[in-house]
């Protein structure tokens, strides 16, 4: 905790945004982070309050020991803060710029709608660790004769690379992209995160004793067996990248596209890769419409005003939540509440309960989308029925599991699935139906958050580096 009475003494604050105004004229972070004499005096609000919530399982899947380390901010014990923190999450700059924060849902503040701003805080150290200079490759003393293959460089497989370089081990990490990072770099826009944050890190494990291997598809330009024959153990961490299906006709409209080979599009502009032999995606002087009420829809929203979209709508099939939810009800778990994310706020004209019908051509390209508006049982109103002007469709309603082809592909049969396509894993051993094959992540729990993608790795590489020595250090 930080100050006893703290939280009776001192507002909530967060850190601030720049003008939207401003902020969609470029792709840079737009956040103004907090004096650090701001952010201990935040961090003074967090209560004794019994049970904590915001770091058992249903606030902080990394399980970061959120009282602790406010109580050394507090203390102005920075560097103390910054390696307890550490202790629990490998990538906290990553957390503290994307995580949603449902620590801060669970905070027992959060009951009168203050809650810490733990996510704020979390930032605030991530940083301030680099300004001291304090985040340095952790180098085992003895090397291990194991070999670990770790396929898929999002955060579960940066997680578990380092976790298992930091026992000895000689870990390889292989990425079908140029660069690491997974949907962090390539679906993730540099104004939710810059992309040097991952490039540090790289930096950091390539000196622990990690190998990168890029623009190695693995089951592609690359057979999987090569990997069955040369390594000890393999990881399997390659997300869950298969779109779901909208179930709508032509979807091969010109001007209709599925979510992430637009942002994926734009993450390779910024960072000065080549689109050679790509189809251009791009928003500018078009009316764009995003069917699709999440996250992923909402940076398409974010993307789509910084091209220059002249106008953008974004259709949820959900009814409007309620403002604020029954916190005796759900508290400390995630509500559905309303929410504005910051690209929304930059201009977004939303519909609630809005279904999409399919795409209307003219002149064999999107001219408009044929929508209809549902009950809350998402069944359709007769003869409510409307059309949106449209140049540019976005299809952003989640994935249905891994990549079917590849990888998994190869394996067949010998990698079992589950009913939902993704690779058949417990939570305790991550082992999978093929011998000394393990599996992560988005790959094994299905489209999830970005704590849940590091916590994951972490307990994987603690479950093969057991298997491989009889026993560990690393912290499950």
């Amino acid at each position: 905790m930080g100050k006893v009475t703290g939280f009776l003494e001192i507002d909530r604050q967060q850190q601030k945004f720049q003008p939207a105004s401003d902020r969609i004229r470029h792709f840079r972070e737009f956040t103004i982070p907090l004096p650090d004499q701001e952010v201990v005096r935040q961090a003074a609000r967090c209560m004794d309050c019994g049970i904590p919530y915001c770091h058992g399982s249903m606030g902080c899947p990394v399980n970061n020991q959120i009282p602790d380390w406010n109580d050394l901010v507090y203390n102005n014990d920075w560097e103390e803060a910054v390696r307890n923190l550490h202790s629990t999450n490998n990538f906290p700059e990553f957390t503290g710029r994307i995580c949603p924060a449902p620590c801060e849902e669970a905070c027992t503040l959060n009951l009168e709608d203050s809650p810490v701003s733990i996510k704020t805080i979390e930032q605030a150290l991530a940083d301030k660790a680099y300004e001291l200079g304090l985040i340095v490759p952790e180098i085992y003393s003895e090397k291990t004769d194991k070999k670990i293959a770790v396929v898929g460089s999002g955060p579960a497989g940066m997680a578990a690379a380092q976790q298992l370089a930091r026992v000895g081990h000689d870990v390889h990490l292989f990425e079908r992209y140029a660069h690491a990072g997974g949907l962090l770099r390539y679906g993730i826009p540099d104004f939710k995160m810059e992309k040097h944050y991952i490039d540090r890190r790289v930096e950091q494990m390539e000196a622990e004793g990690v190998t990168f291997h890029f623009n190695v598809d693995i089951g592609g330009n690359k057979l999987f067996a090569d990997l069955q024959d040369a390594f000890d153990a393999i990881l399997l961490t390659g997300g869950a990248e298969t779109p779901r299906d909208p179930g709508l006709e032509r979807l091969d409209m010109e001007g209709v596209h599925y979510a992430m080979p637009y942002l994926v599009q734009q993450n390779k502009r910024v960072g000065g890769e080549s689109l050679a032999g790509e189809q251009e995606i791009w928003a500018g002087g078009k009316h764009v419409v995003v069917v699709g009420g999440g996250d992923t829809a909402s940076d398409c929203v974010g993307t789509a005003f910084r091209q220059g979209a002249l106008a953008v709508t974004q259709l949820d099939i959900r009814p409007v939540p309620p403002i604020r939810e029954d916190k005796l009800l759900v508290w400390p778990y995630w509500p559905t509440k309303f929410r504005t994310s910051s690209s929304q706020a930059e201009g977004a004209e939303r519909e609630f309960q809005a279904a999409t019908l399919g795409f209307v051509e003219e002149d064999g390209v999107l001219s408009h989308v044929k929508c209809i508006r549902v009950d809350e049982k998402r069944e359709p109103i007769a003869g409510e029925e409307f059309f949106i002007k449209a140049d540019l469709a976005f299809i952003a309603i989640g994935f249905s599991g891994p990549k079917g082809e590849g990888l998994l592909s190869e394996a067949g049969e010998a990698i079992a699935r589950d009913a939902r396509t993704n690779v058949l894993a417990d939570d305790k051993t991550y082992k999978t139906s093929m011998d000394k094959v393990y599996a992560a992540g988005d790959i094994r729990r299905g489209q999830s958050l970005v704590v849940w993608a590091i916590r994951e790795g972490r307990q994987a590489a603690h479950s093969i580096d057991k298997d491989l020595m009889g026993d560990t250090i690393l912290p499950r």
